[in-house]
């Protein structure tokens, strides 16, 4: 099974990166604000998705999404603008 690590946009220009199989399901899990939504989207509503990109297997895109969380902003930007994030798989972590 296929993870992939997905951002979204909240209504107050935050950025919020998670992993998931299914990424359209997980967003609108996030949407509805119910018991599955995110903690941190509980208090900033997500707008948008803005990036998703296939990872490989669970232990991967959780590490590739610790490292996309520890870039400064502005690199987490250059990676949505451009909708791809490059790494290396020997590397990750």
């Amino acid at each position: 099974m296929a993870w992939h690590m997905y951002v979204i946009r909240t209504t107050d220009q935050k950025l919020y990166a998670g992993v998931t199989t299914d990424v359209e399901r997980r967003f609108n899990e996030h949407l509805s604000q119910g018991s599955r939504t995110a903690r941190y989207l509980r208090a900033h509503k997500p707008e948008c998705l803005v990036f998703s990109q296939q990872i490989g297997n669970r232990s991967l895109a959780l590490k590739v999404e610790y490292c996309f969380k520890r870039l400064p902003r502005q690199r987490k930007e250059g990676i949505v603008r451009a909708g791809q994030l490059s790494f290396d798989k020997e590397q990750a972590g």
